[in-house]
């Protein structure tokens, strides 16, 4: 070669490599940017509430192993590594893992619990036998808000990847990773030999080229995006540190694929197959994730468990002959399951989709979409799993026997159910229908429906609120009523059994659900109060004063039902139903709170009579069901509503913790055959019974005084009267008179003629128009009216 042969190659030499240091410099910001800011569009991740664990507790074995089961911990004969557990008869040993809350990180324990009945008795910390105050576990992960392009990535440090994962991952995909300058000259000519001499097709890339295939560039493969890609992976090597590098493989690496969410990185991958944190793996199934590199579809466990344990084994021999891992430790591992655990679900909709439902709008109220899908959020929630697997068991179980009983096709009934806390309007769980695991139509959001006799109570509350008029003990007449409604139309409504009762006292009107009593008190009390009372209870829509109103012609769904009568349990204090409780950015650093705001919106006095005589409906009225499978004692109150040809059967009942709202009907409209009895309230009672309710100990407010009458007039009694009741009246309003067999010389005609409600004679809706000739037709039959009622009373 001549000199001036040399001098123009080295020229051109100098000139090629120039170019690629300018188009370097070109591509040198697209590197540096992303790696230096935000790499990926992190989903907000929602949470249930914590499991709380302390001597004294209300939390049973049972409960506490099924909510280890849902965290993904694994039973062994001796706990060594977090996310393991065992027991023995009465006790539990956990090793719990760290999690970090919005009041800071609880740390790993390794607790001591012994359970008596259905309490936690004692809580020590070994293997100090330190007794614990509380422990909390790590909240159940229900569901994700997604970025447009639905990736899906648990986040690492560097720190929290486990040296077995880093020492298998390289010795598999790129043994000199710690040598070479991003691109590996004898990797590539390895991986040529292979493929162009024995046929063997490998590829060449390194991790850092890997990294930059996924973070930077197309799927296409030409040779510009080669060039780019061997480019790019100089300049990442060149401008940070090894460790860095690896990190952001591990975050990004593509792992496979739940529905329209992608699987990134190995945080996740870990959840998403094993149902446990990467940490807690071990060598089996770190060989397995590792080997799911080479093809995440083709080797994915769940759909090829064969050729992804062929590929494992292949994993694990690489490791062997790197001398990584002994010739025991192979045969260990060669010889375990893979371990895969069944898929739990994902996407937007998560483990509970009616719940993140409700979730998902609460949020939309605060926060813009790109925030929700892109920077991390941490969102935890009020959701409780364990109350949320047994409204799901007893739905199931309870509507398949329904429609067995009734001669139903299976899966026609349907059912809507939510629960939330009395006291601080916590939801605690939502099913939007009988396969709650799917998401679909939310009917506990979306389905309104006429609540039929679950109105009833704002006609009583109004009531109370006229004490001068109406107690517990009042009468009033359960008599036939028909009315001429502007339209013509003549309305005649009737009670379920079709027949009237005549004079009945107020809490057995409602305990029974007599409607003709509900009319006569509702005309008389004010439609208008009425409607003020259900709006004050929650009731958000516009209600015309219709009579039919009073009847529950007005449709709601389960959740405004739910708000109502948590308005009731609470005392008359309103509280809007939440499903969040606190919102956390990505680095753990609180953005908001969600707290618990009560609007007194009725009179201590007369809400507490309302609840009293909803005690009545359980304890021998229309909802006495509940009674023969819980306990008496737990002095229950709710009540039950059936709607016009028994289309919808409601249930709303409430303890000393939980608030209850359960409907049961058909999509379609055509009646299901069921009353508030014999279905709603059958789910609610079938779901309670695991929960344990607490017992519902009204507190009886300074206004409420209580006084003994006679059960057979309500008017005040002594020892000589049969049957004496101590009842509770608004202070100053208890009866004054005595009972005939209290020694009296009331005249009961003048008795009941001085309770009966006020005929109507007019009656103005609010639009200018007078309804007139509101006239009621009495009954054909005398026993239903006074002279019957004398007869039975003193026959």
């Amino acid at each position: 070669m001549t000199l001036r042969l040399l001098k123009l190659t080295l020229a051109v030499l100098v000139i090629i490599a120039l170019l690629l240091l300018a188009y370097m410099a070109t591509l040198y910001p697209t590197v540096t940017k992303k790696f230096e800011g935000q790499r990926w569009a992190v989903p907000a991740r929602v949470y249930s509430r914590s499991l709380e664990l302390y001597a004294g507790a209300p939390v049973s074995q049972e409960q506490l192993v099924a909510e280890l089961g849902r965290l993904g911990y694994r039973r062994v004969d001796n706990p060594q590594r977090t996310g393991e557990w065992t027991s023995n008869a009465e006790r539990l040993l956990i090793r719990s893992r760290s999690f970090q809350f919005w009041d800071g990180i609880e740390p790993e324990y390794f607790l001591d619990l012994r359970f008596s009945g259905d309490r936690i008795v004692m809580l020590k910390q070994r293997p100090d036998e330190v007794d614990l105050a509380i422990a909390r576990l790590e909240p159940l992960e229900i569901g994700s808000i997604y970025p447009a392009h639905s990736e899906d990535r648990v986040i690492l440090a560097r720190e929290d990847i486990p040296q077995m994962l880093v020492t298998t991952l390289l010795a598999v995909e790129d043994r000199r990773f710690y040598k070479h300058h991003g691109v590996d000259p004898t990797g590539l000519l390895r991986a040529a030999v292979q493929t162009l001499v024995l046929g063997n097709r490998q590829g060449g890339s390194t991790v850092t080229q890997q990294l930059i295939k996924n973070m930077y560039l197309t799927p296409r493969r030409d040779l510009r995006r080669k060039i780019n890609e061997a480019l790019m992976a100089v300049i990442l090597d060149a401008k940070y540190d090894k460790d860095d590098i690896l990190t952001a493989y591990v975050n990004e690496i593509y792992l496979g694929q739940d529905g329209s969410r992608g699987i990134h990185g190995f945080g996740l991958a870990s959840l998403f197959y094993f149902d446990a944190p990467l940490k807690e793996l071990d060598l089996p199934r770190v060989a397995l994730l590792v080997g799911m590199l080479k093809g995440p579809s083709q080797y994915n466990p769940r759909r090829n468990p064969d050729a992804a344990l062929t590929r494992r084994n292949v994993v694990l021999g690489v490791l062997l002959n790197a001398g990584l891992i002994s010739e025991s430790q192979f045969q260990a591992a060669r010889a375990a399951p893979l371990g895969v655990t069944d898929i739990r679900g994902g996407g937007d909709s998560g483990l509970y989709p009616a719940f993140m439902d409700l979730v998902r709008r609460q949020l939309q109220r605060d926060y813009e979409p790109e925030d929700l899908d892109s920077e991390g959020l941490r969102i935890f929630t009020t959701f409780d799993p364990w109350v949320q697997q047994q409204v799901e068991a007893a739905t199931d179980k309870r509507l398949a026997e329904l429609e067995q009983q009734r001669g139903l096709p299976a899966g026609r009934l349907e059912s809507a159910t939510v629960v939330v806390t009395p006291q601080d309007a916590e939801v605690l769980a939502v099913a939007g229908g009988r396969r709650s695991a799917y998401a679909g139509f939310n009917r506990a959001l979306d389905a309104s429906r006429p609540i039929g006799s679950l109105v009833k109570p704002a006609i009583y509350l109004a009531a109370f609120q006229q004490p001068q008029r109406y107690s517990l003990v009042s009468w009033i007449d359960d008599k036939t009523i028909s009315m001429r409604l502007p339209n013509g139309d003549l309305w005649e409504p009737s009670n379920y059994d079709r027949e009237a009762h005549g004079w009945t006292m107020l809490e057995m009107a409602l305990a029974k659900s007599y409607n003709l009593s509900a009319v006569h008190l509702g005309l008389d009390v004010g439609l208008e109060n009425v409607i003020s009372n259900l709006q004050a209870l929650g009731v958000r829509q516009q209600l015309q004063p219709y009579p039919s109103l009073l009847l529950g012609a007005v449709d709601m769904t389960p959740l405004e039902v739910a708000q109502m009568y948590q308005t009731i349990a609470s005392g008359g204090f309103r509280s809007p139903l939440r499903a969040i409780r606190d919102v956390l950015d990505q680095h753990g650093q609180p953005l908001q709170r969600y707290p618990l705001t009560v609007t007194r919106v009725n009179q201590p006095g007369p809400t507490y009579l309302l609840s009293h005589a909803m005690q009545a409906v359980v304890r021998e009225g229309t909802a006495a069901y509940a009674n023969t499978l819980l306990s008496p004692e737990l002095n229950l109150a709710g009540k039950t509503g059936t709607t016009n040809d028994l289309r919808d059967s409601w249930f709303a009942g409430f303890s000393g913790d939980y608030v209850a709202v359960v409907w049961v009907g058909r999509d379609d409209n055509t009646p299901a055959g069921l009353t508030g009895s014999s279905g709603a309230l059958r789910i609610w009672t079938d779901m309670m019974r695991p929960l344990k309710p607490r017992p519902l100990e009204l507190i009886a407010p300074d206004t409420v005084e209580f006084v003994a009458v006679d059960a057979a007039t309500g008017l005040l009694a002594n020892a000589s009267c049969a049957t004496v009741w101590n009842k509770p009246f608004l202070r100053g309003f208890a009866p004054t008179e005595l009972a005939p067999c209290a020694g009296g010389s009331i005249n009961l005609y003048d008795l009941f003629e001085g309770r009966k409600p006020a005929s109507m004679e007019s009656f103005d809706d609010g639009s200018g128009d007078t309804w007139n000739n509101w006239n009621a037709v009495p009954p054909d039959d005398d026993d239903a009216g006074l002279g019957g009622f004398l007869r039975r009373l003193f026959n």
